[in-house]
């Protein structure tokens, strides 16, 4: 009778500190926010440029994220245009892939000579951050030439201090969203 007493006792504690362990990582999964990047629209269109662009932008997104662990990136490979935005297809998107937040970005190289493709390695990293109903909250842009006052350096360098920049404005405009209506990202 005492080893079925105790036999249940430990079974008990057991399946208590199971379901504990349970719940807690349940509500430290829910307290994560899915943001939805898509392909920055890239300017001027110019196929040969989109794919460094891309991959560009997101090794640095990667990267960011990575540093905040609440913060759990989506990359789409949709190309939505960055001015004429649909709030229904940003919601749509948003739905589809679980997603809290959308951000559409936007690379736009600066052109420079009197050649049709001639570049330099400055950009501007403009971002839009949307919620899942498509509804817009902020906007961010960084230009590297009047931010950073680069002259030198390759554009996937360029491209890479463009978007830490654009989205440490939109980080720091939340955190006063935040502060001014209590809501949380």
């Amino acid at each position: 009778m005492k080893k079925i007493l105790f036999f249940t006792a430990v079974v008990t504690v057991f399946m208590g500190i199971v379901n504990s362990a349970t719940a807690q990582k349940i509500s430290a999964q829910s307290e994560e926010t899915n943001i939805l990047y898509f392909n920055p629209e890239v300017e001027p269109d110019i196929e040969e440029i989109k794919e460094p662009t891309n991959n560009a932008f997101f090794t640095t997104v990667s990267d960011k994220m990575s540093t905040v662990r609440k913060n759990r990136m989506m990359r789409s490979e949709t190309n939505i245009p960055y001015e004429n935005i649909d709030p229904q297809t940003i919601s749509e998107y948003c739905k589809n892939n679980d997603a809290d937040f959308a951000i559409v970005p936007k690379v736009k190289y600066f052109k420079v000579g009197l050649g049709k493709y001639v570049f330099s390695n400055q950009v501007i990293v403009s971002m839009k951050l949307f919620d899942a109903q498509g509804n817009f909250i902020v906007s961010s842009d960084y230009d590297t030439y009047r931010k950073n006052m680069r002259l030198l350096g390759s554009a996937e360098n360029s491209i890479k201090i463009g978007t830490n920049g654009a989205l440490k404005s939109i980080l720091k405009q939340l955190k006063k969203m935040r502060k001014s209506s209590d809501t949380e990202f």
